[in-house]
């Protein structure tokens, strides 16, 4: 990864860190993007001590679109290349949350923020091409349903139901982002990390999170095996024209059967486009 440069977003803590980190020992200069300056600050030292790589550190609350404008306009005029856009931030609320644009927190954070910056670092992508975007999904993507119809959760609520219809738009996105890019210059691919023990949830958690996580934590991923298939897809150079593709485990594998639907995907990015006025 010499000569290469990565934006991870969500590269404070945990699997985000864990992925800077292991991209910076492979000799990528890394930009970090973090919610606290001191927290963000104190990884990219970390991960220069671990590493001897550069470190940018970029500080935004993406769940705010003006945020993530602002942070897109910061990386455009910092990082002349971006060889690798990792789309890793993202969480889970128990209790529906709104943001300061008026929209459901899980959808705004998991796949609107990544949706919006990816777009606006686009042109950036192209002309460092060959390029990657890789974005952190995840199994709960099984289970996901884009409720068109309610897709704020105005109606009805469930922390689950928010965060797996989020990943499952993660991946809806990603592959559409494969067809719309085509020419290869760009990949677009998606990963699940497997049950990592992080703070994820932690700012609102379900019963389910504060009854069995403790039980659970000593048998989860440590950070750095949970980033491992994010480093291998931003850095392998098997995959150099593998795109539209979800990885687990370092392997391409079949995601849910709904994650293909084009028409859904197609439907979603003009809803998106709509939501961020891209």
């Amino acid at each position: 990864m010499t000569g290469r440069t990565v934006l991870v977003t969500g590269g404070s803590g945990g699997i985000g860190k864990a992925t800077a980190t292991g991209l910076a020992v492979l000799g990528a200069h890394v930009a970090i993007t973090g919610r606290d300056r001191a927290r963000a600050e104190s990884a990219a030292a970390e991960i220069r001590a671990a590493s001897g790589a550069q470190v940018d550190v970029f500080v935004a609350e993406l769940s705010s679109q003006a945020e993530v404008r602002r942070l897109a306009a910061d990386v455009l005029a910092k990082l002349p290349r971006i060889d690798v856009l990792v789309n890793n931030v993202g969480g889970y609320w128990d209790t529906r949350h709104v943001t300061a644009d008026g929209l459901e927190r899980t959808f705004a954070v998991n796949h609107l923020a990544p949706f919006l910056l990816t777009q606006l670092l686009l042109d950036r992508l192209e002309e460092s091409a060959p390029a990657r975007v890789v974005t952190v999904s995840s199994n709960a993507q099984a289970s996901g349903r884009i409720d068109f119809g309610d897709l704020q959760g105005e109606r009805s609520y469930s922390g689950a139901a928010a965060y797996s219809q989020s990943k499952l738009a993660n991946l809806l996105f990603s592959y559409e982002l494969a067809r719309r890019v085509g020419s290869g210059r760009i990949t677009a691919n998606a990963l699940h990390p497997g049950v990592v023990s992080t703070s994820f949830g932690a700012e609102d958690p379900s019963g389910v999170h504060r009854v069995l996580v403790p039980f659970l934590r000593p048998f989860m991923r440590s950070a750095a095996k949970g980033a491992m298939t994010s480093i291998h897809l931003s850095s392998a150079p098997a995959l150099n024209r593998v795109t539209g593709g979800f990885f687990t485990n370092g392997r391409p594998t079949r995601s849910s059967a709904r994650s293909y639907d084009e028409a859904a995907a197609s439907r979603l990015w003009k809803i998106s486009e709509e939501l961020v006025a891209a």
